[in-house]
């Protein structure tokens, strides 16, 4: 079994990288540091090209007290060198983000096994996506267009505006066509027709909050997780407590969650949160997917994070596995 594992993370993460149980890799870093593998963390500006092999500095994390921590000296590697990468920075999907992940094309993938493949990450926006199954998508439209918006959002009367390479619900604007400032919001978000956004028809059960459905490899996972609106606010907005309920997957969830893990595992897409409102996927999230561990042991009573892991490993196993016999058969 590869037991040398190297975490690409936020700037913010590795800043509050201690006592972080918030966030999904702090959970991620810490079964695999209590299963004796050799976890390494970095940040996606310590990635670089050198002789045309891909390079990393990067710092090695140790378990000390049930708590995560890493060491403050940076050590050189070649990605190469580690038996698996995670790649989950934050978006934004920007130009750095961009260059992140063109560095991982000098990476040999039957030398290290990449989750999720940054080259697909590039090629996969989170909500333009959706319309690769769009019999599981709200109706929509994607352009930079204020017209072409226009019409649709008076088409539908209530629509959602979306930025296409943010997160958290950065930049999201509930539209109502009877809004006396839509067209100056479209005309701002849109960069007066320069930029696309994704818009789509609103979900009346959207007031109950989104479902996030949990994947890793094909399996999707029989927990989930509410995520409620804010106070004031139309969306998911707070990681707060008061904020999140118990759910549950219908069968019509699982059988789409399903079809896309299926499709999207073979592009190299192991690890992805959906977001779904009334068996209907807003979101795709394959970039740094939440797994709300913590949430879920709450109102789960369960250790959510063991579950988790034995799937991991199991998905590097089978892969690593299936390299083994590619190789042999060349």
């Amino acid at each position: 079994m590869p037991k040398s594992i190297l975490f690409i993370i936020d700037e913010l993460e590795l800043k509050y990288f201690e006592f972080n149980d918030l966030v999904t890799n702090f959970w991620f870093i810490k079964e695999f540091l209590k299963r004796d593998y050799k976890v390494s963390v970095a940040v996606k500006g310590n990635l670089f090209i050198e002789n045309a092999k891909a390079w990393v500095l990067s710092y090695n994390s140790f378990l000390k007290d049930e708590n995560i921590f890493y060491e403050k000296e940076l050590t050189k590697n070649m990605v190469n060198d580690f038996d698996v990468v995670f790649f989950r920075p934050d978006p934004p999907v920007d130009i750095e983000y961009i260059n992140a992940c063109y560095v991982f094309d000098y990476v040999d993938r039957r030398k290290t096994l990449l989750i999720n493949d940054p080259s697909e990450i590039k090629n996969f926006n989170e909500k333009l996506h959706v319309n690769y199954f769009p019999e599981f998508a709200p109706e929509n439209i994607v352009t930079a267009s204020p017209e072409l918006i226009l019409k649709f959002a008076e088409k539908n009367h209530e629509t959602i505006l979306k930025p296409l390479n943010r997160c958290f619900g950065s930049g999201v604007y509930y539209l109502n066509s009877e809004d006396k400032n839509l067209l100056t919001i479209i005309n701002s978000m849109t960069q007066e027709g320069k930029t696309p956004v994704m818009v789509q028809k609103y979900i009346p059960e959207a007031k109950y909050g989104d479902k996030r459905v949990l994947i890793i490899g094909r399996t999707v996972l029989e927990e989930c997780i509410q995520k409620l609106p804010g106070d004031h606010n139309f969306k998911f907005s707070i990681h707060n407590d008061k904020y999140f309920q118990d759910s549950y997957l219908t069968q019509n969830e699982k059988l789409m969650a399903e079809k896309i893990a299926s499709q999207l595992s073979e592009r190299g897409l192991y690890l992805i949160g959906l977001d779904v409102i009334n068996e209907k996927v807003i979101e795709i999230n394959v970039t740094s997917p939440c797994y709300f561990i913590r949430e879920i042991n709450q109102h789960y009573g369960i250790h959510f994070e063991e579950k988790i892991m034995a799937h991991l490993e199991k998905l590097i196993s089978n892969r690593y596995a299936q390299e083994r016999l590619y190789a042999v058969n060349r």
